[in-house]
């Protein structure tokens, strides 16, 4: 299996299974002396980590990070830096009883076609538990552009969506985020989201979710185009994370809806400095950032593993029918959220390092 590499200056390489002895990724690229301790990653992993909440599947997993290379006295060397997490509660067994069956919904049944082999414990390494070792990876990142750009740079996810539910973006708070399970940013909605969320637990269902990313601080000129725009990276970056079916770039999809006068940023220079009168465009004009903040979102999937029968196939080819057991996320992209900003800032990280060797 190749492509298991993200990036192009900084860039990271991830590896290990669901259910094997540990996962992990390599940082390679990563500019010398950065102050980086684990205690620094471990923040950004405890956000991701699971069994957090009534909401979230009950795999317990400290996800407790171990660097391995790249830093001494805590800082950056500039050679790589390996990072290895241990798996800690695996329940193989869970998954003995659907081994020769082709989970709906899920990549059991291309892996198998492709590679005339799959791990079938918990999907191997087509599970979302592969999405930790990105995060570490985004943990660096978002330390190092910090430490570049200055503490007015700054990355927040939130789901504004939950299934059929949706929450007021006007009431935007990012303090709010980071107090309910839900990673929502409006207050008024996490009552009615629980209610909601519980409801399709409890019917052996799931539901998908909309997560909005927010960039500030970013810098003016980040992007290379003609193939390697900043929103062809990020749009990339984001639909390879598990269970994305979308993205949208600023207005998105919805700019089809707007007319020409309504869709234009129109700019103005006011006490000496330019200003966007609106950020349809999501922060980036011919794949280059202007400077505003960065929008992005993307939608995630229906958690494909549920309690209520499904029709499907086995390795053989014989129609029959499956009930997923186990551990698992009723609403998937609710932990999502730690991992689009994660994948954001390694693409702002990757860019920035590119304009800085181009333009200087």
């Amino acid at each position: 299996m190749s492509f298991n590499t993200f990036g192009k200056i900084f860039r990271f390489t991830t590896w290990g299974e669901s259910h094997g002895p540990a996962i992990g990724c390599v940082i390679d690229g990563c500019p010398p002396n950065i102050l980086l301790s684990e205690r620094d990653i471990q923040s950004d992993m405890d956000r991701r980590r699971p069994g957090q909440s009534k909401f979230t599947t009950q795999r317990k997993e400290s996800d407790k990070i171990h660097i391995l290379s790249g830093v001494f006295n805590g800082r950056t060397t500039g050679t790589p830096i390996s990072i290895i997490i241990y798996n800690e509660d695996k329940r193989s067994r869970d998954y003995e009883s659907i081994k020769e069956k082709f989970r709906p919904g899920h990549a059991d049944f291309t892996y198998f076609k492709k590679y005339g082999i799959r791990d079938f414990r918990g999907g191997g390494r087509q599970s979302a538990r592969e999405t930790a070792s990105r995060v570490a990876a985004g943990a660096v990142a978002r330390i190092i552009l910090k430490n570049l750009i200055g503490s007015k740079f700054n990355v927040i996810g939130a789901v504004t969506q939950l299934g059929l539910m949706s929450c007021n973006k006007n009431n935007w708070d990012n303090k709010e985020i980071r107090k309910n399970p839900f990673f929502c940013p409006d207050k008024k909605s996490v009552k009615l989201w629980e209610k909601y969320l519980l409801a399709v637990r409890k019917a052996g269902s799931s539901c998908g979710a909309i997560i909005e990313l927010r960039a500030s601080g970013v810098p003016v000129g980040l992007g290379a185009p003609i193939y390697s725009k900043l929103d062809t990276d990020i749009a990339a970056a984001l639909m390879s994370i598990n269970a994305v079916k979308g993205v949208n770039i600023g207005a998105g999809m919805s700019a089809a809806y707007l007319s020409g006068e309504e869709n234009s940023d129109e700019i103005r220079k006011l006490s000496g400095k330019i200003k966007f009168k609106s950020n349809n465009a999501g922060g980036i004009l011919g794949g280059i950032s202007t400077g505003q903040g960065i929008v992005a979102s993307f939608a995630v999937k229906p958690t494909s593993s549920i309690l209520n029968k499904r029709e499907t196939i086995d390795k053989k080819g014989k129609n029959t029918s499956i009930s997923v057991k186990g551990r698992h996320d009723p609403c998937v992209g609710i932990r999502a959220v730690p991992i689009g900003e994660a994948m954001l800032s390694c693409v702002l990280l990757d860019h920035y390092l590119m304009n800085r060797a181009q333009c200087g």
